[in-house]
């Protein structure tokens, strides 16, 4: 199949490095968005997202003349959908009296209608966006029929989930292993051929759902495994056993790796993707429910740990909460506990001021946003490490003294040394630390 022109719907984490790279690759590609602002500006010549080495590709793509950007679909040889596939924030079922998240499907929905008028026979149509099983059989490729084209002979359909992660994408991107699972063998072969235009990994076959299921699968073991982390650290607690020494040992038999413990799991991937699996078959995926709801419920531990180091009452203290993106080095902050903490501090009547150093422009209701590391720390009580960001991290905790006022902290990743900022004069608490904890 000749690949003339792509049109790629999306151009968030996924779709803007996709079709980038797709761009700089020698195939002409228009990229989508509704969002009239990107489009804006990424026109202008900037970039919306934060992510090493985007900057350049998309620069790159434009001037190349092989990117443009568009807020409407285009005719096109083949349709990349990579839009967001979130849960929604209010609606929930439960079995066995738990409940569980329903996947929003509405922006898949969308961005495929948006396709039909341009269909044309021996188009390939890829979704992208991480879904729920059967998601490309039985709710885009419908939607596509109703151009009055018939999936597998007018036209090719097939599901290839993204694997990459922030701060690496670019290079995951392509040095990764790829998923290509259609609703036919011609339409995964058809996959295959296309990404072969800058993947140097494998290209794996399949069928469209087990691809959809192979991604959940991915998510959904990382969950589970940071599940069991977290767990053992309100055991620790209980038992009065620090749980960073305690990992670190059983690390040392050869069959075990434990992951480290945290304020609980975010992103779009690990905290939004098991949920995908429990809605389609909840009788079947009791160990998947109880680890999200684990990992769901972290920042309360840590809440507790805080209200703990406090003595009891949060109101009016001033707390300086240091990070707020999903995981370390990344900007992103969708579904991030350490937001969720941050506002249930303010909710709770702590005076809040957060420093986010990869976003430091962002707004949360309730809480102060500095600019600086030392703005944040400069009128504290007390600091709150939510993300092992590298300037967080390497802290040292004399020249946070003489930055703060603040005499206590609370650690929530396992990043300071206990007694270097005792030495300090800092009263320290880590997440899972037993053994010191107040």
């Amino acid at each position: 199949m000749h690949f003339n022109k792509i049109c790629v719907i999306g151009l968030g984490y996924i779709g803007l490095p996709t079709a980038s790279t797709f761009a700089t690759h020698g195939l002409n590609v228009v990229g989508v968005d509704n969002n009239s602002q990107v489009i804006s500006i990424l026109r202008n010549g900037g970039i919306h997202i934060s992510e090493p080495g985007l900057r350049g590709l998309v620069q790159d793509a434009i001037q190349s003349k092989k990117l443009s950007v568009s807020e409407t679909p285009r005719e096109a040889d083949t349709f990349i959908i990579a839009v967001p596939t979130p849960f929604y924030a209010h609606d929930t079922r439960s079995y066995n009296n738990r409940d569980y998240r329903l996947a929003d499907m509405r922006a898949v929905a969308a961005a495929t209608e948006s396709i039909v008028p341009h269909l044309r026979k021996g188009n390939l149509v890829v979704l992208e966006s991480t879904s729920p099983p059967r998601t490309t059989v039985d709710l885009v490729k419908p939607i596509l029929e109703r151009s009055g084209l018939v999936a597998g002979s007018d036209f090719l359909l097939a599901y290839s989930p993204e694997r990459v992660l922030p701060g690496r994408i670019l290079q995951e991107l392509t040095e990764n292993a790829r998923v290509i699972g259609g609703i036919d063998q011609t339409s995964a072969e058809a996959g295959r051929d296309l990404y072969a235009h800058f993947v140097k990994g494998d290209i794996l076959l399949t069928d469209a759902t087990t691809a959809e299921m192979v991604k959940l699968m991915e998510n959904t073991y990382r969950d589970v495994n940071i599940a069991i982390a977290n767990e053992f650290s309100r055991l620790a607690e209980h038992f009065g056993v620090n749980i960073w020494e305690a990992i670190s040992i059983a690390n040392r038999h050869p069959r075990v790796k434990i992951l480290s413990p945290g304020p609980g799991v975010g992103g779009h991937c690990i905290s939004v993707d098991p949920w995908f699996l429990v809605e389609a078959a909840p009788d079947l995926s009791e160990l998947i429910t109880a680890a999200r709801h684990v990992n769901d419920t972290q920042p309360q531990f840590v809440m507790d740990l805080i209200r703990r180091m406090v003595g009891g009452d949060l109101s009016g203290k001033r707390i300086a909460a240091l990070g707020l993106a999903f995981k370390a080095d990344v900007d992103d902050l969708r579904e991030s506990p350490a937001v969720e903490i941050t506002t249930t501090l303010a909710h709770a009547g702590a005076l809040v001021s957060c420093y986010e150093p990869y976003k430091p422009d962002v707004a949360i209701a309730g809480v102060t946003c500095a600019n600086s590391l030392e703005g944040v720390l400069q009128n504290a009580d007390g600091l709150v490490l939510l993300v092992g960001h590298r300037e967080f991290k390497t802290l040292d905790p004399q020249k946070a003294r003489e930055m703060t006022p603040a005499r206590w902290a609370v650690d929530t990743v396992g990043a300071w040394d206990r007694a270097a900022w005792t030495t300090a004069g800092f009263q320290l608490a880590r997440l899972g630390d037993g053994k010191s904890n107040p």
